[in-house]
């Protein structure tokens, strides 16, 4: 055989007298990154691949070891097999079936006659450790089908073998760990089981056999595993962090929302929690004003013949409600975008009225199980910062410029400045040319590179009718969020045949945007009370301002400084329950109140006011006027910290004001 090149990332080549595997050109370069190396991405690819694939001459190839985030799918897919090792150790009658990597874990379904316990977690857990103890190595062999299915059907292992019926191939991969143990898979898989440095079980569930409720119940054990103790630890210390931030029991305690079984998935707001949804409708809408936006009501209720148009009856009608009136089928809106393009096709356009920006926060259903309902964060009828954009291709990288920069306004508004991008391109069902999608590809990209903003490409992730952009909000517990998203779509435009007249006098297609910033507004909103610990900023909260009196004494002062804030706009409110002033307080922190102001006898005489912060901050003796103008401003420019945060103090100034 001639030389294989294999070709790394830092351009150097290692050149082989043979194919090699990823494991054998990691050995080449040095033992230590051998040691590390988990698997392997070939050719640009996002696939890991497992690091005894044999590799073809030409193949760029990127060695896959711990630091890499993506080696988690490794680490946890070879943690499902240790579980199900540990299992089978355990209690021998168990058998197995599949055990997936998930987000933040894997899992693993098991056909047992025992009832899985608390307790037998823990038992998982220790025997777990005590397999990567042994540290046994992890070798792949491909069986014939025929054989597999023997060997298993010997053992008793019934779901393997019909995975192997079903699967329809000559060959199968089969993963041994030591001696004994063994499992169908097509990997990746580490070298050594003791390359797994941190793993737990977490909790336990029900299962059907392939999810069809008419097979065999099984059992269920979910875990996790990472790289690194401390990564377990604290995503471990996260997990119960969210527990405390979980948005139902923030909502409930607050008094923000409410579920009733009347309407199921369906979000009745009290007022404390309209006040939220309304302070970000009015931010998108200063936004709106700024970048050019025209908002739009659209009908809640149409004809299907829309959606056979839109297609949506077609890919989407499971999700949709139905209704029959005067012998025409009708349904409610699943999403703005077809109602935007009859409304487009209203008016004739020229090209003097694109890009034609439309936004609409009109309420959409969609039907969800009711398995998978959430709080506020899987629900059936919502609203969106939805939005449209109309423009022509030429249009299309200031457009997406201009839809980034809006973004990074309102997300750093909020405080949310920890948030990555992905580029999904071209995936290999599409439709249009290849010069439309280099097109489209290349005004997202451009348009992000103008703007310095660092985004991944995600190969092939695209919708068939264009590329997309998705942004990923990372909360307070590091959780990724997907809420914001722009999609270039050629599909409706063609499909309700929308049209400009261009400046040759010609009719032209337009190009459609679908962006959204929050996304949906009910989604947002939990997802924003766990990132916040239900601690919003002044504007955002529902009550702005509460008035603690020391003695039935001030009450008058403070109705009368409570009007006063009331006339500007402020959310406040007089506690003229007669309880000690010690309760009261932790009544107003309890409700997460931004400002507590403390009025006693001194204060009405100097018509001055204390001032108590969220964090227990007090600032004493501040005018009233000087307290209301800084509210107003707070308010106004939407600040994220308090404006009478004191200033920190200086060394010098320490030193002064020691020696007085």
């Amino acid at each position: 055989m001639s030389s294989v090149r294999i070709y790394l990332p830092d351009n150097s080549v290692k050149t082989f007298d043979h194919e090699p595997t990823v494991l054998e050109v990691a050995q080449s370069i040095g033992p230590r990154l051998a040691k590390d190396t988990l698997g392997g991405q070939l050719d640009g690819s996002a696939e890991v691949v497992d690091l005894r694939t044999v590799l073809k001459d030409g193949t760029k190839l990127k060695i896959i070891t711990p630091k890499d985030p993506v080696s988690l799918e490794v680490v946890r897919h070879s943690a499902a097999h240790l579980m199900a090792q540990a299992v089978q150790e355990l209690w021998p009658e168990v058998k197995v079936t599949i055990g997936p990597v998930i987000e933040n874990g894997f899992y693993y379904d098991f056909d047992s006659p025992r009832t899985f316990t608390p307790e037998d977690l823990e038992k998982v857990d220790k025997k777990m450790n005590e397999l990567l103890a042994r540290n046994e190595e992890v070798v792949r062999e491909d069986w014939p089908s025929d054989k597999a299915i023997a060997t298993f059907e010997k053992m008793g292992e019934r779901f393997k073998a019909e995975i192997i019926r079903d699967l329809n191939t000559s060959s199968v991969g089969i993963y041994k760990q030591g001696d004994k143990w063994f499992d169908l898979c097509r990997g990746p898989h580490v070298q050594r089981m003791g390359q797994i440095k941190a793993v737990k079980t977490m909790s336990l569930a029900g299962a059907y056999w392939r999810g069809d409720e008419k097979n065999a119940q099984l059992q269920r054990i979910y875990a996790t595993a990472f790289n690194d103790k401390k990564d377990l630890e604290e995503y471990l210390q996260n997990l119960e962090e969210a527990k405390k931030r979980d948005h139902r029991k923030l909502g409930k305690e607050l008094g923000l929302f409410y579920f009733n079984p009347l309407a199921p998935g369906s979000p009745f707001f009290a007022p404390k929690g309209a006040v939220i949804y309304n302070e970000l409708l009015d931010l998108m809408r200063d936004k709106y004003r700024k970048y050019g936006y025209q908002e739009v009501i659209t009908p809640q209720v149409y004809d299907v013949e829309l959606f056979h148009t839109s297609g949506h009856y077609e890919n989407y009608r499971e999700n949709m409600y139905f209704s029959r009136i005067e012998e025409r089928d009708f349904s409610l809106k699943p999403m703005n975008c077809p109602g935007h393009c009859v409304l487009y096709g209203a008016e004739r356009k020229s090209y003097r009225d694109l890009p034609w920006r439309i936004a609409d926060f009109g309420r959409l259903h969609r039907y969800e199980r009711s398995g998978v309902m959430h709080g506020l964060t899987r629900v059936r009828t919502f609203c969106q910062d939805d939005a449209h954009i109309f423009c022509r291709m030429d249009q299309l990288q200031t457009e997406i410029a201009s839809f980034m920069t809006m973004l990074n306004e309102v997300y750093h508004t909020l405080g949310m400045s920890q948030y990555h991008i992905y580029l999904s391109t071209r995936p290999e069902k599409r439709m249009g040319s290849d010069a439309y999608w280099d097109r489209a590809e290349g005004a997202l990209s451009e348009a992000l590179d103008s703007l310095g903003l660092a985004y991944t490409v995600n190969p092939g992730d695209g919708a068939f009718y264009g590329p997309k952009l998705d942004i990923m909000f990372v909360d307070a517990m590091k959780r990724p969020w997907q809420l914001g998203t722009l999609q270039v779509d050629p599909n409706l435009p063609d499909a309700f045949k929308l049209e400009y007249v261009g400046e040759d006098n010609k009719e032209h297609r337009p190009i459609m945007l679908h962006r959204a910033i929050l996304g949906s507004l009910e989604r947002f909103i939990g997802v924003y009370l766990e990132h916040t610990a239900g601690h919003l900023p002044v504007w955002m909260s529902p009550l702005q301002v509460a008035f603690l009196t020391v003695t039935d004494r001030q009450l008058g002062y403070a109705r009368k400084l409570e009007k006063e804030l009331k006339t500007k706009g402020v959310r406040a409110w007089v506690d003229e329950r007669g309880e000690k002033l010690g309760y009261k307080i932790r009544e107003a922190q309890l409700q997460k109140v931004p400002y507590m102001i403390i009025l006693g006898d001194k204060e009405v005489e100097s018509d001055t006011v204390s001032v108590r912060l969220k964090n227990g901050t007090e600032l004493k003796g501040i005018p009233f006027a000087e307290f209301s103008a800084k509210l107003e401003q707070e308010i106004k420019e939407r600040r994220l910290e308090s404006i009478l945060q004191p200033a920190p103090v200086k060394p010098n100034q320490e030193a002064n004001n020691s020696s007085i």
